[in-house]
């Protein structure tokens, strides 16, 4: 974490008492902040429709299960099987199995090179980098799934998009994950604040705030909160999800991180990241230790 966002964010109570920005009169700059991290999560992740914020990783790939069984299509309404890739995070797969249970979905756990999107499913959930590591060209699995109305969901991990090809660009229709590799100090084991991305389709569906640009009658512009959903003055009973105003101090802080640092020192982070990994793949075959994955070669998503 950097010394500027620590002292001036982190250590400061105009910013760290204050997580939700209702008052949009006085919270513009709680505002610009938190629809800097939109667009930054929403370039990396290569979709257009970008959230601020969720709970954590876990619970975001939940909401979006719920999502999209939500907004499943007629032809698939009797579709109530979720499928997840046993690369998932465990974490993710338990809050998932949690989830699925009290509206009667169905999780199934595979590889999901075995995956049939043509069994009664209506979406499907990947890691991506996979928890060994493995960088997967999901493409033809996408492809395979969308013929036939069946909708993904990936967990991704933030930084490593500063490199990868972006969910969005191969056919992702949903994007989560947390923001604890751009610069958010552990915290005693989190959480860190989350990450949600998704397709123009899903405006009106996606939990949490978007934040938006106004223009008044004199032409001036302003920032408010664009859409809320499922917020705290819904009633309990009413409620399915109270996570939606989380984490606003540390998506604050994701976002002042990727501004600090730039594109270009972004990009050298992720590189220095991945060639400690490869440095240490190299040494343990070197032992005579059997490396589980090839994925020792990444597709940039800039030029060289």
């Amino acid at each position: 974490m950097p010394q500027p966002i620590l002292r001036n964010i982190l250590e400061n109570p105009g910013w760290y008492t204050a997580y939700t920005p209702y008052q949009a009169e006085i919270s513009q700059g709680r505002l610009e902040a938190l629809l800097n991290f939109q667009t930054m999560c929403s370039e990396l992740t290569g979709l257009p429709i970008a959230n601020a914020s969720l709970l954590d990783e876990a619970t975001a790939i939940a909401e979006a299960m719920h999502m999209l069984y939500a907004a499943r299509p007629k032809e698939l309404n009797n579709a109530h099987k979720f499928f997840a890739d046993k690369g998932l995070y465990p974490q993710n797969i338990d809050v998932l199995k949690t989830r699925c249970a009290p509206i009667g979905v169905e999780l199934v756990v595979g590889d999901a090179k075995d995956f049939d999107p043509a069994a009664g499913y209506f979406g499907l959930a990947l890691q991506y980098p996979a928890i060994d590591g493995s960088v997967n060209d999901y493409r033809s699995l996408v492809i395979k799934a969308k013929a036939v109305g069946v909708k993904t969901a990936v967990c991704a991990d933030l930084l490593s998009l500063v490199l990868l090809a972006p969910p969005g660009e191969w056919g992702a229709d949903v994007c989560v994950g947390n923001s604890q590799r751009f610069g958010v100090p552990m915290g005693y084991g989190g959480p860190h604040a989350a990450f949600f991305c998704c397709s123009d389709e899903y405006k009106r569906l996606i939990p949490g705030r978007i934040i938006g640009v106004s223009q008044d009658r004199r032409g001036k512009q302003g920032l408010r909160m664009a859409l809320q959903t499922r917020e705290q003055h819904i009633r309990r009973d009413k409620a399915t999800s109270n996570i939606c105003t989380a984490q606003a101090l540390l998506a604050v802080m994701a976002g002042m991180y990727a501004v600090y640092h730039g594109p270009d020192g972004l990009k050298r982070i992720a590189r220095n990241v991945h060639a400690h990994t490869c440095n240490v793949a190299e040494t343990a075959k070197a032992m005579g230790y059997t490396v589980a994955n090839g994925s020792t070669s990444i597709r940039s998503r800039f030029p060289v």
